[in-house]
């Protein structure tokens, strides 16, 4: 699988294959003929998901993250149930900590969440490093980056914007306004609370879909 992202504000192809939770209340009982090639967001039992998930290492990082919303209808107004949204993100240090699990590799810091009936969903994670951008002499580092994927019932899956930060000093002005200009939503501003960081971003179906393609 392939999975594309904005760092330093331009496209560039992220080759990660992705897999199975290093979580075991992840772990399917059955590898599927297709699971090699199917998009991570699938790789999970049903029974264990919830509308909070925390991500592999949370509890040992110093710059951990409380991300919230509410996932709506197209309308903007109806809250979204049962609307499963999966996340990955590269370490503090911006490295995306890849394993293998039953031949296929996976991107470690993940997690999947299903939303409850208001639509409403929680990620324990923690604040991204500034990856570099890969093809580059000298090296440049791009935004902090959290990845989602989301899957509505009846129709395939899809990503959206990034999750990136207001406070990155990599979000330049211009980095900004190249965003805008492509329709990207995705920016949070960070508030702290009891030591941990706190970030809300609402989606709407069908209208934060990734934008920079």
């Amino acid at each position: 699988m392939k999975i594309f992202g904005v760092l330093f504000c331009f496209v560039f192809a992220l080759n990660v294959s992705t897999s199975l939770n290093a979580q075991d209340a992840y772990l399917l009982d059955e590898v599927p003929l297709n699971y090699k090639k199917r998009s991570p967001i699938y790789d999970y039992t049903e029974k264990n998901l919830n509308n909070t998930d925390t991500i592999p290492d949370f509890e040992r990082r110093s710059s951990k993250l409380k991300i919230t919303g509410t996932i709506y209808q197209s309308d903007g107004v109806t809250p979204a149930k049962d609307i499963i949204l999966y996340i990955y993100q590269p370490d503090e240090s911006g490295n995306y900590v890849s394993k293998k699990k039953k031949g296929k590799r996976y991107v470690n810091h993940r997690g999947w969440v299903k939303t409850d009936t208001n639509g409403k969903y929680t990620f324990y994670a923690f604040v991204p490093g500034n990856a570099i951008e890969p093809l580059t002499y000298p090296r440049k580092m791009g935004p902090k980056q959290i990845h989602p994927i989301i899957k509505e019932p009846g129709i395939p899956e899809y990503s959206l914007d990034a999750f990136m930060f207001d406070e990155d000093p990599y979000l330049t002005d211009r980095c900004r306004k190249k965003l805008e200009r492509i329709g990207y939503t995705g920016i949070v501003k960070l508030d702290k609370e009891q030591g941990l960081f706190v970030a809300n971003r609402d989606i709407i179906l069908k209208q934060n879909i990734y934008s920079y393609k």
